[in-house]
């Protein structure tokens, strides 16, 4: 072939036996991808207009497009070649797949079309996309139509008020407000595609969510913003943004970007108050629209209380007008200085309506900043009152001021450090998943770090995580002595804590964040020396924090692991025998003496099965006696009801036959 006369000429691999080598394969391979390589590479050269950019390939921008070219050939190549070893059968699927799911080679006709449905997929996954509103993507869309509703309800109603306003920036505000017009009709896309949860999961089917869309009040409100009432520019004029109100409908995009920001943002006090500020400037911002429009139909400087007339140089600029407007409404509705009074009766209708509102937003100013005040104090206050409680008690109890101090000092140590917070009281509302997870993300890699917890099953870990309790050891405080009875283990989160004598200064070890002790007593292992009791004093040096972990926690999580806890005991086994505190005669009397144990457990749940078999056995009988009772006396009263029966058309033959002797037929005989 012509076409192959430029490439690799001939594979030494193609004429060597089936049975060659590893290498010859790879031989094999290579040469045939040299080939393909060179084949592509030469229907790349033979393209229209080939031999004109050849002409040029290295003269100014013809050498980098050659370049260009070569690149996207050899990118065609390596994903051709990729795809055919995607669609390789791998072996170990193959054991899992039925033979319906086995793919058959394709040919040529059949990659073509699959590249066609390929792009028809594509094109209908663009127009059958589904939105989840609970998604950042949603979230984000939000925040880009929430700027438009904000233009409108901001700079119509001044460019309706202010004309010089309207007619200086013309053309800026018509880039504006098609762009917005734009993002309009993008967001009622976007809503005939928002999915909805319906039995938990989210719905795709696009006439759902048209059906579930369409008939509500929203859509109804979109339609009317989205009007094109613009178009009457051509009859009325183009200084006329009142044809535009019609966009401030979409209102409830807005609230709704407020809404999840509110839930999203880590400072939703500061979020609240700025939310307050912004409606109150833009109620501030319309009544001073207002004002100017009604001083504008009386007359300006027609009395006192419109605005000054505008033909002053003080009072005539843009600039001045919407500042004075500001300032007068700022007054008005926050009662907080003089304003000229009114002279007209409409003058006094609108002020006295501002009044109205004025006495509304104080209200809510101060009953907002109060509630978000005491928010924002309400872990302090809390946390306050435990402190005063304690210090009550000890004076009432006459506490030394030494340990007082002490006492003291822990309180601010924990809140400093922000570690006032009852953990367990805050998540209580959770569920426990949710409670689980969260525990997990804090505890777990501190938990695995102990060394009878490494591998263990991920559900006795999560069982763990939930059972710790943080505790705070002070400067000095003991934590263990020896001698005492171990009834829980501890984990080091933070601090340093040192192994000391019985003296209490003499230091034989040091411990830091990741270690642990106490985990040994709290097994109980049968044949330990120590028993279930400390060995040696630990002492706190400074503020540490630990995870304290009961022994009663222990096995209340691990009995519905009984392979977690066999693991468990023999770890610590293994670390006693280390330790040579491990005595290996008791450990297998014990063992001996476990193994009767079981016996008698297995025949203690044998004789509980047969006691629940003959109680089972027993309420049967009863029920059938029952049953047996019912159907006898059943058929009692059905026999006696037939004896009647018979009693009765017995006697009724008798006095029959009797009447019949009576008559006087009877009685000629």
């Amino acid at each position: 072939m012509p076409a192959r006369s430029n490439g690799v000429h001939s594979s030494p691999a193609n004429h060597q036996p089936q049975g060659g080598t590893e290498g010859t394969g790879l031989s094999t391979r290579t040469c045939s991808t040299q080939d393909g390589t060179s084949s592509e590479l030469q229907r790349g050269a033979s393209l229209p207009g080939g031999e004109q950019r050849a002409d040029h390939a290295f003269q100014g921008q013809g050498a980098l497009a050659r370049i260009v070219r070569l690149v996207l050939v050899l990118r065609d190549w390596a994903n051709k070649s990729l795809h055919e070893e995607q669609q390789r059968p791998d072996p170990f699927l193959e054991r899992f797949q039925g033979p319906e799911l086995l793919t058959v080679p394709a040919g040529a006709a059949d990659e073509l079309e699959d590249e066609e449905t390929e792009k028809l997929n594509r094109k209908r996954k663009w127009l059958f996309f589904v939105v989840d509103p609970s998604g950042d993507c949603y979230y984000h869309w939000l925040a880009v139509i929430a700027v438009p509703v904000l233009y409108n309800w901001c700079l119509l109603v001044a460019r309706a008020c202010f004309t010089d306003l309207q007619k200086t920036y013309f053309v800026l505000w018509l880039v504006l407000d098609y762009i917005s017009d734009a993002l309009y009709l993008g967001d009622t896309v976007i809503r005939l595609h928002t999915g909805f949860l319906e039995q938990g999961l989210l719905v795709k089917d696009l006439k759902k969510l048209r059906d579930n869309y369409i008939p509500t009040l929203q859509f109804k409100l979109d339609v009317l913003s989205s009007l094109p009432t613009d178009l009457a520019y051509f009859w009325v004029g183009l200084h006329c943004p009142e044809l535009r109100f019609n966009r401030l409908l979409r209102f409830s995009r807005m609230f709704e970007f407020f809404d999840r920001t509110e839930t999203r943002t880590s400072h939703p006090n500061i979020f609240r108050i700025s939310n307050l500020v912004l409606y109150i400037l833009v109620i501030i911002h319309w009544n001073a629209c207002i004002y100017y429009a009604i001083s504008k139909a009386i007359g300006f400087g027609e009395d006192s209380w419109v605005y000054p007339n505008v033909t002053e140089p003080e009072y005539g600029s843009l600039t001045r007008e919407y500042v004075y407007c500001l300032y007068w409404s700022t007054l008005t509705l926050t009662t907080i200085g003089e304003t000229p009074p009114p002279v007209r009766d409409e003058e006094y209708l609108f002020v006295i309506f501002d009044f109205l509102i004025g006495v509304l937003i104080f209200a809510t100013i101060v009953g907002n900043v109060g509630s978000m005040i005491s928010n924002m104090n309400a872990t302090r206050a809390e946390f306050q009152a435990r402190i005063d409680a304690v210090k009550h008690y000890m004076q009432f109890r006459k506490v030394s001021k030494e340990l007082e101090t002490k006492v003291i000092k822990w309180f601010d140590y924990l809140w400093t450090n922000k570690k006032a917070v009852d953990e367990r009281e805050v998540l209580k509302n959770l569920p426990d998943k949710l409670r689980a997870e969260i525990a997990i993300n804090v505890h777990l890699e501190t938990l695995k770090k102990v060394r009878i917890f490494q591998n263990c099953e991920a559900g006795l870990l999560v069982e763990l995580v939930l059972k710790l309790r943080p505790q705070v050891f002070s400067p000095g405080d003991f934590v263990c002595r020896k001698g005492d009875i171990g009834k829980e283990m501890y984990i080091i989160k933070e601090g340093k804590l040192a192994v000391v004598g019985d003296d209490g200064t003499t230091q034989y070890a040091l411990l830091t964040a990741g270690g642990c002790f106490g985990e040994i007593s709290i097994l109980n292992i049968k044949g330990s020396k120590m028993g279930n009791r400390r060995t040696a004093n630990i002492i706190s040096l400074g503020y540490s924090d630990l995870f304290c972990l009961s022994k009663e926690d222990l096995m209340e999580a691990v009995t519905e692991y009984p392979d977690a806890k066999r693991i468990l005991e023999e770890r610590g086994r293994e670390i006693l025998m280390k330790e040579g505190l491990l005595d290996e005669s008791a450990a297998e009397e014990s063992t001996e003496g476990k193994s009767v144990e079981e016996r008698l457990d297995r025949v203690a749940s044998n004789l509980d099965t047969l006691h629940t078999r003959f109680g089972r056995l027993l309420t049967e009988y009863n029920d059938a006696q029952m049953k047996l009772k019912q159907r006898i006396t059943a058929l009692e009263s059905r026999m006696r009801q037939e004896e009647l029966e018979d009693f009765f058309s017995d006697s009724s033959d008798s006095l029959f036959e009797d009447e019949e002797k009576a008559s006087p037929g009877g009685g000629m005989q």
